[in-house]
């Protein structure tokens, strides 16, 4: 059986993976110790470092225990990634909760280095 590395996986595939893990430290292991995130629209969500994306995917699964993502689109250019994200999950109150957005992201070593992150809440879909 083949392993895959940091090194060889795909970013894209790997974070995906980590998510749907459910495991906050995968997560952030997907991210470089120095990782820059801008968040265009919103400037003071911004920082730097994989810590951070630790202690934002520690709430994020305490909130939504259940959250699935998956990429809907992507294209990749050398060391820049381009996707569109979809995460699903059930809120505390029992209501179908979806994010979703695109992201610029750069590659340095396997993992993500920075990030222009547009992610917002999308209606959820009616049920029926």
């Amino acid at each position: 059986m083949e392993m895959k590395t940091m090194s060889t996986q795909d970013p894209i595939e790997r974070l995906m993976d980590a998510i749907n893990s459910h495991d906050p430290q995968k997560v952030a292991d997907c991210f470089t110790t120095d990782y820059q995130v801008e968040a265009p629209h919103r400037p003071a969500e911004g920082f730097t470092g994989n810590e951070q994306v630790l202690a934002n995917w520690i709430g994020i699964f305490k909130r939504l225990p259940d959250m699935r993502g998956r990429v809907l689109r992507r294209a990749t250019a050398g060391p820049e990634l381009w996707a569109e994200f979809e995460y699903v999950g059930t809120g505390p109150d029992g209501g179908t909760i979806v994010l979703g957005g695109p992201a610029i992201m750069w590659a340095r070593d396997g993992l993500i280095a920075r990030a222009r992150f547009y992610m917002a809440p999308v209606p959820a879909p009616d049920a029926d």
